[in-house]
């Protein structure tokens, strides 16, 4: 298999975080949070944009190749690699590393499959009528052919869907917006004033209110960019830059048009349409998660918008189901050797019927402890081995913006380095 280029890892990437926290983690956020919980969002990720650099530069410097000379990198990797090759750290890396992979199947489970699937089904009854189960038990024979079969036509077809869907959802929100651009500056006072509690939240007391407006806010916003869970470094891990500063720009590059950009206009799209009352950021729509978008949608594209978001919530979602049924299947394949990974498909696949039944606040629940779970060997990784990247950004600075001649940083391996640095200045 060839290595995938950086236009090809970045699209991937994006399709995985741009999706079902954008839309409906951004209006569950409103609703349990108010308008004060997108300050929040923000705040995560403006620190999620220092994680994922620090991730993804890390991810390339101690990534290695493995039986098919492909590239295998992740937070697994550093952790046993780069916090294990320090003094008396060997034993604690690899238990990190572990703990690492045994979360990543649980967050797989959790923020990979069931509240995707969750999403889906909601959306599918609110717009089409279409039983949960129905949804259920279709979602899961196809993921069955993509995952177990090897039917790549699906899964290429959902690739090239997925980026053009990302595109006309942000069309279509610039254009809900725009028509309602007269209310941007009552937005932004109401998001404000709700993020310092300098009014209530849903009429409740000033206190609780902002501390729900933070909770959410963080929440939604780790579940919308993934930044700090160590995921998208996986896909980003399998490029074929030589440069680790150069990938990890990218990884800021992908927090920001996914949260700052795309979360902010789905919260702009809710909030000046008139659905929750931006003096006590009650919402005054009965719809929940994503419907609550549609409902925002529809008082400009009429029925269609509703319609538009339960498509769009189908392809982000069951694309995202994909994606992360692979990042499962490497932590299990780390753990238990490639052989066995069939097991861990068979389960996730049932799991997809579980996820379509279940209730949507046990949905996000299971996802927010699983991320939680799988944050902290990462974050112990990232924060340990900070001084690496810092490093390895002093490198890049030197030779690239100072224009000393020093000997890059490229890999933790030599025979990795070497090989790596044969035709650099051609290809970074």
């Amino acid at each position: 298999m060839l290595q995938k280029s950086l236009t090809t890892t970045l699209c991937t990437a994006l399709a995985a975080t741009i999706g079902t926290g954008n839309i409906v983690g951004v209006s569950t956020a409103l609703i349990a949070g108010g308008p004060g919980a997108i300050f929040w969002m923000w705040i995560v990720a403006f620190f999620g944009m220092m994680t994922n650099y620090s991730e993804n530069v890390l991810g390339i410097y101690y990534r290695r190749k493995n039986d098919k000379n492909e590239w295998s990198g992740g937070a697994m990797y550093y952790l046993r690699d780069g916090l294990g090759a320090k003094q008396g750290m060997k034993q604690v890396g690899a238990v990190l590393a572990m703990l690492f992979s045994v979360f990543c199947l649980l967050a797989s489970f959790g923020i990979g499959n069931m509240s995707q699937i969750n999403s889906i089904a909601g959306n599918m009854k609110t717009a089409f009528g279409v039983p949960s189960i129905a949804t259920g038990i279709v979602l899961m024979v196809i993921a069955a052919l993509v995952i177990l079969g090897g039917i790549k036509r699906i899964a290429s077809v959902a690739e090239k869907l997925v980026p053009v869907m990302a595109l006309l959802y942000v069309v279509g929100a610039l254009i809900v917006c725009i028509s309602n651009i007269g209310q941007f500056g009552v937005v932004f006072t109401a998001i404000f004033k709700g993020a310092f509690a300098m009014k209530a939240v849903g009429g409740g007391i000033v206190g609780s209110g902002v501390k729900l407006a933070i909770t959410w806010g963080m929440k939604r916003g780790v579940f919308s960019n993934e930044a700090g869970l160590g995921s998208s470094v996986m896909v980003h891990s399998s490029s074929n830059v030589k440069e680790p500063v150069r990938q990890g720009m990218w990884g800021i590059f992908e927090v920001f048009a996914d949260t700052i950009i795309v979360c902010t206009l789905t919260a702009f799209t809710v909030l000046s349409t008139g659905l929750v009352d931006l003096d006590t950021g009650a919402v005054l729509s009965s719809s929940e998660g994503s419907a609550l978008v549609g409902e925002a949608f529809a008082t400009i594209f009429g029925s269609a918008g509703p319609a538009f978001i339960a498509v769009a919530i189908l392809l982000f979602a069951f694309s995202t189901v994909l994606g992360w049924s692979h990042y499962g299947t490497k932590a299990f394949e780390y753990l238990f050797g490639s052989g066995a990974t069939i097991i861990y498909r068979v389960i996730f696949i049932v799991f997809i019927l579980f996820g379509a039944t279940m209730s949507l606040d046990l949905a996000w629940d299971l996802s927010d402890t699983f991320n939680g779970l799988m944050a902290i060997p990462n974050l112990i990784g990232v924060v340990t081995l900070s001084p690496v990247v810092m490093k390895i950004t002093a490198n890049y600075v030197d030779r690239k913006i100072k224009g000393h001649d020093v000997k890059p940083m490229l890999s933790a391996f030599p025979e990795i380095q070497a090989e790596q640095e044969k035709g650099l200045d051609s290809s970074d």
